[in-house]
């Protein structure tokens, strides 16, 4: 949608700030209101913050923008809505040959990594992931250049704009970091978490940084490490593929986005395959099965509302990109749980599969509170 970047200059901001319990970790919610000098309508926006100190510093940053003629919804607009408005001002002066890749890479790759984030909360780490995504996608390096070339030119206009002071866009040596990646693509090991508590550690915080503190989020960033399954087909897993006779999972089905909303498919390559359940995630699946009942058609993972979980969802709830950031797994995406499972099951021989540990890290966690006979918590570390 379009948003007017033209309010005068001067213009005041009525702003007010509440506290209240019922916000969960983020219990100071800002609030900012104006006037719009033609229709005398009275447009806001607001935010919940964790500290008194942070509410007051947006409502400052908010102050000082609408000082300059900038639209307080402008300065707070997402990445995704902020380049559809002003796309054709970012891109002017290119030929069509040029508009159409760069289109192309603003559809398909910087809008679904990182359209979610409003303009002023991009981050050169934000980028960096992002570009690592797309090479690990299998994104070639012309597709990764135009890419990198639209965010850029929208970044660019943001700066002129006055809604950011730099341009986390400008990413020097991709082409060195393309090579890097490859490289590691071709031994996931070195995408893969090292141990055990570096896993609990990660779902831990997660959990932590998520509305509501919702273990569910948790339990499916373990069982997709454990399992080396993609979180889509976590999210299509059925009470009934479950075999804990044999402590095995039938993966037949992915959940994935699409155009009317989540749907289930076919794994890839339509062909169901069986996963062993390794002594670590065991307890975890028998606590979910125990909550789920007998109902075969139940999903073992759902979000805190009982919806069906996706990548992005699982992101967005999560604030995975600065918690991974504040872990010092700056690269880190979803997919890299995968990498860990296949990791751990490679050196331990694949069915009898067992998660390295490190004990002299080791903490307190939810998924160290049950643990089974014979699981990570009764063994000593290798």
């Amino acid at each position: 949608m379009q948003m007017d970047p033209n309010i005068p200059v001067g213009l005041r901001l009525s702003v007010d700030m509440e506290e209240r319990a019922d916000y969960g970790r983020r219990p100071f919610k800002a609030r900012v209101r104006w006037t719009e000098p033609g229709t005398k309508k009275r447009p806001s926006v607001s935010e919940p913050f964790e500290t008194r100190e942070e509410a007051e510093a947006w409502i400052a940053r908010l102050r000082r923008k609408a000082a300059r003629g900038i639209d307080p919804k402008t300065a707070m607009m997402r990445l995704s809505e902020y380049g559809d408005a002003n796309m054709d001002l970012a891109l002017r002066g290119l030929e069509k040959k040029t508009l159409d890749p760069y289109k192309a890479g603003w559809r398909k790759r910087v809008v679904p990594s990182l359209g979610h984030l409003p303009v002023a909360m991009v981050t050169n780490g934000a980028v960096d992931r992002a570009v690592v995504g797309w090479i690990g996608g299998g994104a070639g390096k012309s597709t990764v250049k135009n890419s990198l070339a639209v965010l850029v030119r929208v970044m660019e206009q943001a700066v002129r704009d006055e809604i950011r002071e730099n341009n986390p866009a400008q990413v020097r040596g991709w082409q060195k970091l393309y090579r890097q990646v490859e490289d590691e693509l071709d031994d996931p090991r070195s995408l893969a978490l090292p141990n055990w508590t570096a896993l609990v550690t990660l779902a831990d915080a997660l959990v932590d940084r998520s509305a509501g503190r919702y273990k569910g989020w948790g339990d499916v960033v373990i069982f997709a490490a454990c399992t080396a399954c993609r979180i889509g087909e976590v999210s299509g897993c059925r009470v009934k593929d479950i075999d804990t006779e044999s402590w095995t999972w039938k993966v037949r089905r992915q959940t994935t986005p699409s155009p009317g909303g989540m749907e289930d498919k076919g794994t890839k390559g339509n062909r169901a395959r069986e996963v062993p359940l390794i002594e670590e995630v065991r307890q975890l699946v028998s606590d979910r099965l125990a909550v789920l009942g007998r109902d075969p058609e139940a999903r073992l993972f759902t979000g805190p509302r009982g919806g069906r979980i996706a990548t992005g969802v699982l992101r967005d709830a999560t604030y995975w990109d600065e918690v991974v950031a504040k872990l010092g797994y700056e690269h880190l995406r979803r997919h890299d749980l995968r990498h860990t499972g296949l990791t751990w099951m490679a050196d331990a021989g694949g069915q009898s599969a067992r998660a390295p540990e490190d004990r002299r890290t080791r903490r307190e966690s939810h998924y160290r509170a049950v643990p089974t006979p014979g699981s990570f918590g009764d063994h000593r570390g290798r």
